[in-house]
């Protein structure tokens, strides 16, 4: 069974790979091991050992706690429950779209980023 956090480490590899548009070929060849130990990291289904993380937090430029961010949850809430707003984040880093979007987002440059947000914002109220 897949422990909670090994699969929140593992979304957060793979959306920070995803964001500086990494491959897991190209991500693997760093740290010295093939992609298909990548994908068994970003699914959960391996647990990524102390080493590993250090070598991949280097290889996608992050401190370690990047990929605990959103933990602060307790371990019991962690094991037992998934609040709807941890499957929300969840759906998010795994849908491609919105990780692209996110990624254009960011290489817009910050005055017109700010307008683009609040365009977005309003059009979102409006929406509903």
């Amino acid at each position: 069974m897949k422990h909670p956090v090994d699969v929140h480490v593992g979304k957060r590899i793979r959306h920070r790979r995803w964001m500086v548009g990494m491959t897991q070929q190209q991500l693997g060849e760093i740290v010295g091991i093939k992609f298909q130990q990548i994908q068994k990291y970003e699914t959960g289904m391996n647990r990524v050992s102390a080493s590993r993380l250090w070598d991949i937090a280097a290889a996608l430029d992050v401190a370690i706690s990047f990929f605990f961010e959103g933990l602060d949850t307790a371990a019991d809430d962690l094991v037992h429950k998934a609040t709807s707003e941890d499957k929300l984040q969840g759906d998010l880093l795994a849908d491609k779209e919105a990780l692209e979007l996110v990624r254009a987002y960011y290489n817009i440059p910050e005055q017109q980023r700010r307008r683009l947000f609040d365009l977005a914002r309003v059009l979102g109220e409006n929406a509903a």
